[in-house]
């Protein structure tokens, strides 16, 4: 049974953490990306519409999963319950990899609106690169000294991501931004189903990078009031609202920039409030946007190590992740193996477009295998007896719809990029059988110090 006094969250409290958990940095930068993708206005807004129902439908099973096996310390717990233990390592593994990928892919973003702040002349991918992983060194050494973000500095930086977000909307009502550039566009030729098809399978890579998040709501399963009423309502509340957001400033981008210009212009959040605002609110907007960046990359740099801590006391990953400064409280090791996996990214992958095929692949096989859990959990009724159990309506629709979206998105990937695919999948055979590796070398050295 579930502590009833652990239930406290209200349906606005969840409505809340669902907002803060998908709106990220990806919307002042991933709106070009699609618009490229997609072609056409019409594919590019369906495509903003479709990612916000996926991300309906999966935070709704996460949702579920969660209630079903509440469990402090992420998704390899419930991979470990569900799957073979050689699945359950490489799966979270992986998504350690994506998070780092996804870090990598918002530090260049910060990267792209300091440039377009204070560069006097255009600077190439290499030198993007280069002041992302600057970004991930300094937090690094933060870290390493044991200094922290407070919550309070975290609550003001997503009052500013919201305040950034209203300023692109309002310039939509700005006289100065009334007169749009003409919209020169290009149409899909009628009947060109394929053609349509592709287009819209190439902008939900970009949308679904931006919507992502919601899946955290799987650590919040059993600890709302009511949930069978409150956590259907306040995921839809909040996805309605992200999805109300998103759409706007897209629009604003179309209208203020022009579609044709959105599909190759980068800083465009800056742009729309250089027009709004002149070139004094262009420099503050790119400089309040690097800023965010760094607050991202500080609070990821936080997070994940500390997964990779709570894996190694369950023996997942070598006991050396667990190594800790008792002085300083910091994850030495963790920390740094996660800051040399983010800058390894931008080495190898050194622009946005490469990161992210390479991010969103990887997604695609975490979510697909995370909200596959749910399936087993029913059959083996896991939380069937429990009172304060959520459990969704319209089951097995929307986890199907779920994971076929994201197998969709895997295979546009694949089609457009095969090498990155073959990239990512190879990512996940390296660790299946690194897993085995170990686990052969733990049988026959038990008294090792580390094992998985």
């Amino acid at each position: 049974m579930q502590d009833n006094a652990r239930n406290q969250l209200s349906r606005f409290d969840l409505t809340m953490i669902v907002i803060g958990l998908v709106i990220g940095m990806g919307i002042f930068r991933t709106a070009s990306d699609a618009a490229r993708a997609s072609g056409t206005p019409g594919v590019f807004f369906t495509a903003w519409l479709a990612g916000g129902v996926i991300a309906l439908c999966g935070a709704l099973t996460y949702a579920e999963i969660g209630s079903r096996l509440p469990v402090t310390g992420g998704y390899y717990k419930i991979f470990a319950t569900a799957y073979h233990p050689s699945v359950a390592f490489a799966v979270n593994c992986i998504i350690l990899v994506s998070n780092a990928a996804s870090l990598s892919a918002v530090a260049l973003i910060g990267s792209e609106y300091l440039v377009e702040a204070v560069a006097g002349k255009p600077v190439g991918d290499l030198g993007k690169s280069l002041i992302a992983m600057a970004s991930i060194l300094v937090f690094y050494v933060v870290n390493l000294l044991g200094l922290r973000m407070s919550s309070r500095t975290q609550n003001v930086l997503m009052s500013v991501k919201i305040g950034m977000i209203l300023v692109l909307i309002l310039a939509l009502f700005l006289p100065q931004t009334g007169g749009a550039p003409p919209q020169s566009v290009t149409a899909t030729a009628p009947g060109d189903w394929g053609g349509t098809v592709t287009a819209f399978g190439s902008a939900l890579v970009a949308v679904c990078f931006t919507y992502g998040g919601y899946q955290q709501t799987i650590n919040f399963g059993g600890d709302v009031r009511d949930p069978r009423r409150t956590m259907p309502r306040g995921i839809l509340t909040g996805i309605l609202v992200v999805i109300a957001l998103y759409l706007s400033v897209s629009y604003s981008y179309y209208k203020i920039i022009g579609f044709e210009e959105l599909k190759t212009t980068r800083g465009i959040a800056a742009i729309v409030a250089g027009r709004a605002f002149g070139e004094t609110g262009r420099l503050l907007f790119s400089l309040l946007l690097f800023l965010a960046v760094l607050a991202y990359v500080n609070v990821i740099l936080m997070s994940n190590p500390r997964v990779m801590y709570a894996m190694s006391l369950d023996g997942i990953l070598p006991r050396s992740f667990a190594r800790k400064d008792g002085k300083r409280d910091v994850l030495t090791v963790s920390l740094t193996v996660y800051a040399l996996m983010s800058i390894g990214i931008l080495f190898f992958l050194d622009t946005f477009d490469k990161i992210l095929g390479f991010s969103i692949f990887l997604d695609c096989i975490g979510m697909a295998f995370s909200a596959a859990t749910l399936f087993i959990l029913r059959r083996r009724g896991v939380g069937r007896s429990d009172a304060g159990l959520f459990s969704m309506r319209l089951y097995p629709l929307l986890p199907v719809v779920f994971i076929s979206a994201y197998v969709f998105v895997a295979w546009s990937i694949a089609r457009e990029t095969p090498r990155t695919a073959l990239t990512a999948v190879g990512v996940l055979a390296a660790f299946v059988v690194l897993y085995f590796l170990t686990r052969r070398r733990d049988a026959t050295n038990p008294s090792g110090s580390g094992h998985l």
